[in-house]
């Protein structure tokens, strides 16, 4: 009886662990992806040729669209990407 109990509070943990995790990689895939949404509007506007780099890509991941505009204003500004 004990055991089981012990498996159960073991697996609930694991359950809101796991649900955590997820819910922190579904806001930043959807940071990444509006973020990219962001430099692709803006190459094409503003005719910027901004490299889709994984350095690009993880700003963009964990800023999302405050990241892809510092990109841009960097970018526009000739200090980098």
């Amino acid at each position: 009886m004990v055991t089981e109990i012990v498996i159960l509070i073991v697996a609930l943990i694991a359950a809101f662990l796991l649900w955590k995790v997820l819910k922190t990689v579904k806001n930043m895939v959807i940071n990444t992806i509006v973020g990219l949404i962001v430099l692709v509007l803006a190459n094409l506007v503003l005719g910027l040729e901004i490299a889709y780099t994984w350095v690009v890509i993880l700003v963009c991941a964990i800023a999302g669209v405050v990241g892809a505009l510092l990109i841009v204003v960097l970018n526009y500004l000739g200090i980098a990407f």
